[in-house]
């Protein structure tokens, strides 16, 4: 690798034009990533973040999906041990936030598992890991909003006695329908709200994760007295792999905190607040998770599950006779999941801003308003995932996004053990502990889930993947602003 300089432009790390595989594994300096956050086409993002509110996006894209979308669909796989399934998710996520608290700590920048890519194995990778996080938290906006329309529905039934029809909530193929409008219609405001600005959007996520806490609470004071031992029996009745099929399902439960990580150019001190809203949120969002899910199977019997929509809410209906509770929660459901809907999208605008900077895909999507906004970017973002909701079942979705979380994450764990060795002199204000140990438990952890999954959904993954593999080398190779500034630097001599 050598220095290369060029007019105007900070120093590149990178090979000289040349062979592909020299092309493909050109890496962006830690120094160069931390020198460029912030700025975009026409502008600059604003730094106004501090602990609390890193901390709060976290909680709000994580908390929310596992409990009031997925868990209906993963106590079906695991009976009562789906407690168990979500401890394993919550371990996997556990390698992967140590490893996120660590490289967010020393290259706060938007771009996420992304940008740590990008400095440790090259732009092909970057590449994949930037693929990846797009089917991610794109799919991952789109199943929750799936989500928040059944919980409307759930509550138009228990306070009008109707429900919309399933034409227009519910995509082509599924019980008549047509099209889901309801979740269409939560990622345009979720858009709204973020055209707004960053620090508007922040307070109103902040009000909408101490509006779901208070539910969750809610919810186990009132379903613990309703706790059943029978409930319990058969604890894992399909085994070991329904417990890790599920575990594998709920795993898009945890991709919130690194919707922290995608804040690192707009947080006021990133080295050290990062790190610790990734390790804080993912404390809290696992203890809430677990405390849920083993009320909710001691309440009601697990094979109920599989035939209820909006779980919780019914749970409450059925434990006090009175729907009055059930509407509360529904309410507050219905808040709580818009805000995965709000960050989780902010987290993937942020990604975009990183990949379209560094020129792998068009600059509009790194342009900035006056306000220091990625507006262009928003726009055309939501109301592609907006279509998305409204077509494309949930069940599907979920499970692209798990696999696609996974293979991002163990990226994140690689990038670390490349870092310790070939920058261990750079400054880390959170280490990894018991590296390299702990990072290569994090890559098997994740490896371990995504062979959990089912042909579909790896099929899934492979073609998307493929489709990545055919826009990197037939667009974003070319156009990368490395590959721009090695071209300029070859021409001045």
């Amino acid at each position: 690798m050598v220095e290369q300089k060029t007019a105007g432009a900070p120093q590149v790390a990178g090979p000289r034009q040349g062979a592909l595989a020299e092309r493909i594994l050109r890496r962006k300096p830690v120094e160069r990533l931390a020198s460029e956050a912030g700025q975009g086409e026409g502008g600059s993002l604003r730094r106004s973040m501090g602990l609390a509110q890193l901390t709060m996006i976290s909680i709000g894209a994580t908390l929310g999906t596992g409990i009031f979308v997925v868990l209906g669909e993963a106590v079906p796989i695991a009976g009562p041990a789906v407690v168990l399934s979500f401890v394993i998710a919550g371990v996997t996520a556990l390698f992967s936030a140590l490893a996120y608290a660590e490289l967010a700590g020393m290259i706060p920048a938007s771009g996420s598992a992304y940008s740590y890519a990008y400095a440790t194995m090259g732009e092909l990778v970057a590449w994949v890991c930037g693929w990846c996080l797009m089917l991610t938290y794109g799919v991952s906006v789109a199943a929750v909003a799936v989500g928040w329309g059944e919980y409307i529905n759930e509550l138009l039934r228990l306070v009008t006695g109707v429900t919309l029809p399933g034409a227009l909530t519910q995509p082509p193929g599924a019980d008549g329908g047509i099209v889901n409008i309801p979740a269409a219609v939560v990622v345009l405001l979720a858009m709204v709200a973020l055209l707004g600005g960053v620090r508007e959007s922040a307070a109103l996520n902040g009000v909408m994760v101490a509006i779901k806490v208070a539910v969750m609470v809610m919810f186990v004071g009132i379903a613990f007295t309703a706790i059943q031992d029978g409930n319990f029996a058969p604890f894992m009745p399909l085994g070991m792999a329904g417990v890790s099929a599920a575990g594998a399902t709920l795993f898009f439960s945890y991709i919130g905190f690194d919707a922290a990580s995608t804040a690192g150019e707009e947080a006021k001190n990133p080295q050290r607040d990062l790190p610790r809203a990734i390790m804080l949120s993912l404390i809290i969002v696992t203890a809430i998770y677990c405390l849920v899910a083993f009320v909710a199977v001691g309440a009601m019997p697990w094979t109920d599950f599989a035939d209820t929509e909006a779980s919780l809410a019914h749970i409450l209906t059925v434990v006090t006779g009175t729907p009055v509770w059930s509407v509360v929660f529904a309410i507050g459901a219905v808040i709580a999941i818009a805000s995965v809907v709000l960050v989780v999208l902010y987290g993937q605008t942020r990604i975009l801003f990183a990949m379209s900077r560094d020129g792998l895909i068009p600059k509009v999507f790194s342009k900035l308003d006056r306000r220091g906004n990625p507006s262009a970017n928003t726009v055309i973002l939501s109301v592609a995932i907006a279509v998305l909701a409204a077509v494309v079942p949930l069940g599907h979705l979920a499970d692209a996004t798990s696999i696609g979380t996974l293979f991002a994450f163990g990226l994140v764990n690689v990038a670390v053990l490349v870092l310790r060795r070939s920058r261990p002199d750079i400054e880390r204000r959170f280490r990894m502990p018991l590296a390299p140990l702990t990072p290569i438990l994090g890559v098997a952890s994740c490896a371990y889930l995504m062979l959990s999954m089912g042909a579909a959904t790896w099929i899934t993954f492979a073609v998307w993947m493929a489709v990545g593999f055919a826009v990197y080398f037939g667009y974003s190779m070319k156009r990368s602003v490395l590959h721009r500034e090695t071209e300029e630097a070859q021409a001045a001599g």
